[in-house]
């Protein structure tokens, strides 16, 4: 079955899906919904670009799914591994969903264990860090407002005991 890319209220091709019958649709029926359809493993790994690559995968679907308003990304950390930096934003408050694995935050002076679903809000001014448990952990990252690179404020060695 071919492919083809879904149609925007512009009438732009955004995102790829493999239905011809949906594509015929549009093309009778005009208008579609504007969406955008991403497995968040085919979204480049960054981790490698910090240096991180080995311990970390940080796939950033921001802009392949086209958001407007907010960020998205998957983070899936190494058994064991604590970044090695900590982190706050200048306009962007987060939300980390734990979906597998276990973690520990540092957030600002306290230290939290992090269970599978639990969901943790940082505001923009706060400090935060993350270690995996000794299985691993994935997380879900949500970041709104949308703010592009260059939001955040990173100091090195900020959590060590």
């Amino acid at each position: 079955m071919g492919s083809w890319r879904g149609l925007r209220h512009d009438g732009s091709l955004s995102y790829e899906s493999s239905s011809v019958i949906a594509m015929t649709l549009a093309t009778i029926i005009g208008d579609m919904s504007d969406y955008t359809h991403l497995n968040l493993k085919d979204a480049e790994d960054q981790a490698p670009n910090f240096g991180l690559g080995d311990n970390l995968e940080f796939r950033m679907a921001r802009v392949p799914l086209g958001l407007e308003h907010s960020g998205l990304s998957y983070l899936k950390v190494a058994p064991g591994f604590r970044f090695p930096f900590g982190h706050k934003h200048k306009n962007q408050e987060e939300v980390y969903v734990l979906v597998g694995g276990a973690a520990r935050m540092k957030i600002e002076d306290e230290v939290r264990d992090v269970g599978q679903w639990d969901a943790v809000r940082v505001h923009k001014d706060t400090m935060r860090s993350i270690e995996a448990g000794d299985e691993g952990a994935e997380f879900l990252v949500v970041g709104a407002p949308n703010t592009g690179p260059g939001d955040a404020e990173v100091v090195q060695g900020w959590w060590s005991d």
